[in-house]
């Protein structure tokens, strides 16, 4: 009789499990694999590790608020003689979420994207399912700890950027321990 392997019938039907849909496994590294799976759970709201991530959120895609957009954009230079018209109404959920099921939020804490427009309490929203670029803002996993710089690759170097003169870059090399957990597509900024 054969063993292993994808059998007919086999283990819990899809969306049984503890979330009520499909799952994926996921490699991070041991020492902070509880710590991201309690922040998920909603046990905690802070990854202790001292990272530039404080938070991470799996968006609320249900809820359907719908804001008014107006046709006219705002001029951010000399004003502009504005028309009241109203284009439609718009979800936020679908102006910044392009991928719901492999996308994410997440807490900045501390100063090194500032320069990018990223400052300390801001929202990121992530996808997973973007492929990397180089120039793009990602959240990465390095040596364990979570953080949020521009990626650059240069001929056969790789480096994490910030995006503030009083931080270092972070080169990437074989001894790095390296997991781009996704791309970032739009900042929360609160004024």
């Amino acid at each position: 009789m054969p063993r292993g392997g994808k059998r007919a019938g086999a283990g819990r039907p899809q969306g049984t499990g503890k979330y009520g849909e499909p799952t994926k496994a996921v490699r991070i590294p041991i020492r902070i694999a509880d710590e991201i799976l309690a922040v998920l759970a909603g046990g905690k709201q802070k990854i202790e590790s001292g990272t530039t991530v404080q938070s991470i959120f799996k968006p609320e895609q249900k809820t359907k608020i719908e804001i008014p957009l107006y046709l006219n954009p705002v001029a951010a230079g000399f004003p502009a003689v504005t028309e009241d018209y109203l284009d439609e109404n718009i979800d936020l959920n679908r102006h910044l979420i392009k991928h719901p099921e492999t996308t994410f939020l997440v807490r900045v804490a501390g100063e090194s994207m500032k320069d990018a427009g990223i400052h300390p309490n801001d929202m990121l929203v992530v996808d997973r399912s973007i492929e990397v670029n180089n120039g793009q803002v990602v959240i990465a996993v390095v040596n364990g700890e979570l953080t949020v710089k521009r990626i650059r690759k240069n001929q056969d170097q790789l480096w994490l950027m910030p995006e503030n003169k009083d931080f270092e870059p972070i080169e990437i090399d074989e001894h790095t321990d390296l997991h781009i957990w996704g791309v970032v597509t739009n900042v929360i900024h609160a004024l």
